[in-house]
């Protein structure tokens, strides 16, 4: 969630922009609160116009790109022909997903089948949620033709992509380090524009702080996420969403030292000038931090309202 200015975005949705030799981006018609400008699909893999193969990560949206919202966005038509003018005389070696909300992964079927190239990356997740959520729902359809672990790897023609395993975001959510130029595409997982939704049952705040720790060790030359500009200062950003993340917790808890309270007195006192649309992932987030609390003993809940223990 971000309470900041727009990011100029450098361009038009369905347009190809290359971001380095290995790495290219087409931005998907689908922006809103939760997406900014909208998805970005990364091709990896050979320039432009050239023969070899390459791999697309997070194929994005198909035509309904959100579920959230009154009416439903309706935004994402026509990225898989986007995406398949931008690979044109290439093959697609493998279609990978860092997890499956519908922002991300639904376009992975029909580019399947318009290219035949397998589906691989996150393991499948439905669930259903058990309060309202405040970020994309996750898509039923999604069908890996292969699941990877954390640490494996895939390659093609030049370019080799490991699989990062970031639960926190989602718990099957992964990121993918190119070795080759230490660039990392992290989906959801770290954006410079905006902190992630965590959002239980399967957001997990305590698997979320563990994951960016995890990237925070690790020496990646610049982030690729999948919505918002690229991050240039990996662990500089990382150190501070964990610093954030620390200080929600502290608000949460000197809340909680006034009194007994409810989440969505918390988002009020906590969150000063938020956009209203942005309120339900808020309240998740505070959620999440209160689970992640109540099982270090630290708080208790009693009829939805929440005290110190």
């Amino acid at each position: 969630m971000s309470e900041e200015k727009p990011w100029p975005d450098t361009i038009r949705a369905g347009d190809c922009e290359q971001h380095e030799p290995l790495v290219r981006r087409v931005l998907a018609p689908n922006p809103s609160p939760y997406t900014f400008t909208g998805t970005q699909t990364w091709i990896v893999g050979g320039g432009i116009g050239a023969g070899a193969d390459v791999a697309v990560i997070d194929p994005g949206p198909t035509g309904s790109g959100m579920s959230i919202g009154d009416p439903p966005d309706a935004n994402g038509a026509g990225h898989v022909d986007a995406i398949l003018r931008a690979i044109q005389g290439q093959r697609v070696a493998a279609i990978l997903c860092t997890h499956t909300h519908r922002d991300h992964s639904p376009a992975a079927a029909p580019l399947k089948a318009a290219t035949g190239a397998p589906i691989i990356g996150c393991a499948p997740l439905v669930l259903n949620d058990d309060g309202p959520r405040a970020d994309s729902a996750f898509d039923p359809d999604y069908a890996p033709d292969r699941v990877l672990a954390d640490g494996e790897r895939i390659s093609g023609d030049g370019w080799t992509l490991e699989a990062v395993a970031t639960p926190g975001h989602t718990s099957n959510h992964l990121c993918f380090a190119l070795l080759e130029s230490g660039a990392l595409f992290t989906g959801d997982h770290v954006m410079a524009w905006s902190t992630s939704v965590v959002s239980p049952p399967d957001g997990d705040m305590a698997a979320y702080m563990a994951s960016l720790s995890k990237l925070y060790d690790r020496d990646d030359r610049i982030y690729y996420p999948a919505h918002g500009p690229a991050v240039t200062k990996p662990r500089q950003l990382v150190r501070g969403m964990l610093g954030h993340r620390k200080q929600r917790e502290r608000q949460i808890l000197r809340e909680l030292g006034k009194g007994s309270a409810v989440i969505p007195v918390m988002v009020q006192h906590m969150y000063k000038g938020l956009d209203p649309r942005l309120t339900g992932a808020a309240g998740r987030s505070v959620l999440a931090h209160l689970l992640d609390l109540q099982a270090r003993g630290v708080v208790r809940t009693r009829n939805e309202e929440w005290e110190l223990a």
